[in-house]
């Protein structure tokens, strides 16, 4: 169906040892939108981004990417399921003792067979796109700022031009400026390419200025899923304090970013 979810959870249990993270989680995100998963610590937003991505496995329940299970399909075929989607952890995560140019090659060499001068004129394409200079191609992760190296997590993610992104928390230890030109940089890239984008975050300003709808992880469920609107009629305690509170003040009168 066109209309069908390109990420479905139904029934996701997630534990460590007798800690339940997740119990019952459903959840559908649609195709082209920025999805904001949020909730207070320990609520396992993280942990539902790497059950998706098939690197932990749930005690109970399905999870389809792309209408295909992550947990049932034959190795093969999750190879191949996994080059649909691209993923960048917090601060980037890249190989130290890579340059940005060869951490963005790295999934390439993985999953594909190029010549070397193919994957080095790619990763020169994607490294642009997120907005880095040429220079920054030959760099290594410790001669980058904070935000050079979320924009390289981000040309990695994007390397093999996948039709989802999963996003942990991309702003955070980033200064004010800095986060509102890497929210420009999701909703551009978004708007380009036509990811479908699972947006980890604690940020409010992000929540304002890219995502569409915004998911609630509570009490080991996603407790409410809707827009921003939706949220302040939401009554449960930490969804009021998060979405009335000062910084949600404050986040609310800012003028959305342009385009």
């Amino acid at each position: 169906m066109a209309d069908a979810p390109v990420i479905r959870v139904r029934g996701l249990v997630t534990r460590f040892g007798r800690h339940v993270v997740h119990d019952g989680l459903d959840l559908d995100v649609r195709r082209g939108e920025v999805l904001g998963v949020v909730g207070g610590s320990g609520t396992g937003k993280s942990v539902l981004l790497r059950a998706i991505v098939g690197l932990l496995r749930p005690a109970e329940g399905q999870i389809e990417v792309l209408g295909q299970s992550v947990r049932d399909t034959p190795p093969d075929a999750y190879r191949r399921l996994r080059r649909r989607w691209g993923v960048m952890f917090q601060d980037g995560a890249l190989f130290s003792s890579l340059t940005v140019r060869q951490n963005v090659e790295a999934p390439m060499r993985e999953q594909l067979d190029l010549p070397p001068d193919v994957m080095r004129t790619l990763a020169g394409i994607k490294v642009r796109m997120v907005g880095l200079p040429e220079d920054a191609q030959g760099k290594y992760p410790s001669e980058l700022s904070g935000g050079m190296r979320k924009r390289a997590g981000f040309a990695r993610a994007i390397a093999l031009d996948p039709e989802i992104v999963f996003l942990d928390e991309p702003t955070a230890g980033l200064d004010p400026i800095g986060a509102a030109a890497f929210d420009r940089l999701i909703r551009q890239l978004r708007d380009a390419l036509g990811l479908t984008v699972f947006l980890v975050t604690h940020d409010l300003d992000s929540l304002h200025a890219v995502c569409d709808r915004v998911a609630v992880l509570a009490d080991r469920r996603v407790l409410a899923i809707g827009s921003i609107a939706d949220m302040l009629d939401v009554d449960h305690p930490w969804v009021r304090e998060y979405f009335h509170g000062p910084r949600a003040r404050a986040a609310k009168i800012m003028p959305p970013e342009p385009a």
